[in-house]
């Protein structure tokens, strides 16, 4: 629910994209630090063995992972509409 009340607001954002920019956002991927620092985290978390500021740290992860799927999901929808 949080998410498709996120995807409204995200929506006009969507409006404003030109196929050129929507595409650089599909193509928007991690640093290779922060992709190293989330796998470290990610296998400590299945694990079990996070410190509570490691869980902070890759419950932001996650939630920064799940707004750019929504964005990068908005930019597809942009290409479509606008096949180049």
């Amino acid at each position: 629910m949080e998410h498709a009340v996120l995807d409204r607001f995200l929506r006009p954002f969507a409006e404003c994209l030109t196929p050129e920019v929507a595409q650089r956002i599909v193509d928007l991927e991690l640093d290779p630090h922060s992709q190293s620092r989330l796998d470290e985290l990610a296998a400590k978390a299945n694990e079990g063995h996070l410190t509570d500021d490691e869980r902070q740290e890759y419950e932001e992860f996650v939630e920064g992972i799940d707004l750019m799927g929504i964005l990068k999901a908005r930019a597809r929808t942009v290409l479509v509409k606008h096949p180049s």
